[in-house]
């Protein structure tokens, strides 16, 4: 049986490990697959790469982007955004912007009644995205992350949080920001994560493969 735990405000429903391990993936609407894949070809990679990788756009592998940073692997971002399942008008936030790439295609799913917020902690990438974002017109914005600070918690609630860097554990400080009825993906110990915020509760799901993300920083974990 799950096991219930006191998390701030939140009760966590937390499965047992056998329960997790025996998911062979988590099944996604068609719909929603083809309205990522809209988004991703209405945001050119390459228009969020700079100009001495820019031929690399197209292949299906993280390119540096430099300040030690990368923009993801497209498949993998793919996915992600598909277990997130962004609705139009929903408040987003984008936990490691970089680029601003993801940034960007969250705008377009989220649409024109929706706000997309992402926050970077390295002042260079914040600087980069927010350029990358001016020049594609895309709708959203880039903040500095605050030192210590996990997410963006006076602005909370989201409807979704997305995170593009690796937790050791599940960040429960980003969990906190979910609004009633919201989503967050994040990458755990190498493990894509999917927390449902349903009355009060969090579930958390875990979708099949391993992944490699650059670490969380700030309070991961908690």
């Amino acid at each position: 049986m799950p096991v219930e735990e006191e998390r701030g405000r939140n009760l966590v429903l937390q499965h047992p490990p056998a329960y997790r391990r025996s998911m062979a993936g988590i099944g996604v609407d068609p719909t929603t697959r083809a309205r990522v894949r809209a988004a991703m070809s209405a945001n050119s990679r390459e228009n969020f790469l700079p100009p001495d990788v820019r031929h690399l756009a197209d292949a299906d592998h993280p390119v540096m982007i430099g300040w030690n940073a990368t923009n993801s692997q497209p498949s993998t971002v793919a996915r992600m955004l598909a277990l997130l399942d962004v609705q139009p008008g929903d408040r987003v936030l984008d936990v490691g912007s970089g680029s601003g790439w993801t940034t960007a295609i969250l705008s377009t799913l989220a649409g024109e009644e929706g706000t997309v917020i992402g926050v970077e902690l390295v002042p260079q990438l914040v600087s980069y995205g927010r350029e990358r974002l001016a020049e594609t017109r895309a709708r959203a914005e880039i903040r500095e992350a605050i030192p210590g600070v996990l997410g963006l918690p006076e602005e909370a609630p989201f409807d979704r949080i997305l995170v593009s860097a690796q937790a050791t554990s599940i960040p429960v400080r980003l969990e906190a920001q979910l609004a009633e009825g919201g989503c967050m993906v994040v990458p755990v110990a190498g493990l894509m994560t999917v927390v449902d915020m349903r009355d009060g509760v969090a579930h958390r799901r875990e979708d099949a493969g391993i992944y490699s993300f650059v670490p969380l920083e700030d309070g991961e974990g908690d």
